[in-house]
């Protein structure tokens, strides 16, 4: 068997010009499978490996879901494990992403950030991963500026909005917003690391990720410095039927 291109379409050109920087919108995260296995079963093969550390990421895509940019598209990695360490030898990435990930949960339920109730608590408790993908939440979009003349400049997602935030009712009923431009600086180019390296591999350290045991999940186990420790106070058991934008 063989393959014959003459016939072949000319290559797709990109198109489109991008959000503009600052804009709110309503958008939905679908995360993209990259075949290396998560911390639990829910998650086999949800992640994807980075090329040139130990980190595993989960690759998303988000879509605008209402209002002037409907069905408009950016992507993004959030590392959820390995990586850089801090002092107390916990991946720096993952401790991003993982207060990104609750902020997520906080706006798609309307649940205010500062409300520790049984309830809310309870409805921050994910049984995988994989119960993120189609969560839908308001959102800062940014443009983030090319480190490289030679690539595009890209969307990213600024912030959550949440819901004790202003902007927050209109960005969720879909109505326009004035935008609140980033301004975000360029990144600055690696000199380690080749042209096509993500940002997050140009300072991630190489170590090796911790043996997961079984029936511990690391989300749930790692706290804000202003939490208090597990052993102190029980996680909250998650809802049998997953979180409430699964069963909406």
């Amino acid at each position: 068997m063989s393959y014959d291109f003459n016939d072949a379409q000319p290559q797709m050109m990109p198109t489109g010009e991008l959000i503009p920087d600052g804009t709110f919108a309503k958008i939905r995260m679908t995360i993209r499978p990259g075949g290396v296995n998560g911390s639990v079963p829910m998650d086999a093969g949800l992640l994807k490996a980075a090329s040139e550390s130990d980190a595993k990421m989960l690759d998303c895509e988000f879509t605008v879901v209402e209002g002037a940019f409907v069905r408009r598209k950016f992507w993004q990695n959030f590392t959820v494990a390995g990586g850089k360490l801090d002092d107390k030898g916990q991946s720096k990435g993952w401790n991003i992403s993982k207060a990104s990930f609750r902020a997520m949960v906080d706006s798609a339920l309307g649940l205010s950030p500062k409300d520790m109730s049984d309830a809310a608590r309870a409805k921050r408790v994910l049984q995988g991963l994989k119960q993120l993908d189609g969560i839908i939440f308001a959102a800062r979009i940014m443009v983030e500026p090319a480190s490289d003349p030679k690539y595009r400049d890209q969307n990213r997602l600024a912030n959550v909005v949440l819901p004790d935030e202003p902007e927050y009712g209109a960005v969720m009923k879909g109505e326009t917003v004035e935008a609140d431009p980033v301004n975000a600086k360029p990144r600055k180019p690696s000199v380690t690391a080749g042209q096509n390296a993500p940002a997050w591999a140009t300072d991630a350290a190489p170590v090796q990720a911790p043996q997961q045991q079984a029936g511990n999940v690391p989300w749930t186990q790692q706290g804000s410095a202003q939490a208090q420790p597990a052993a102190q106070q029980p996680a909250p058991q998650p809802s049998a039927n997953g979180p409430a934008w699964l069963n909406g």
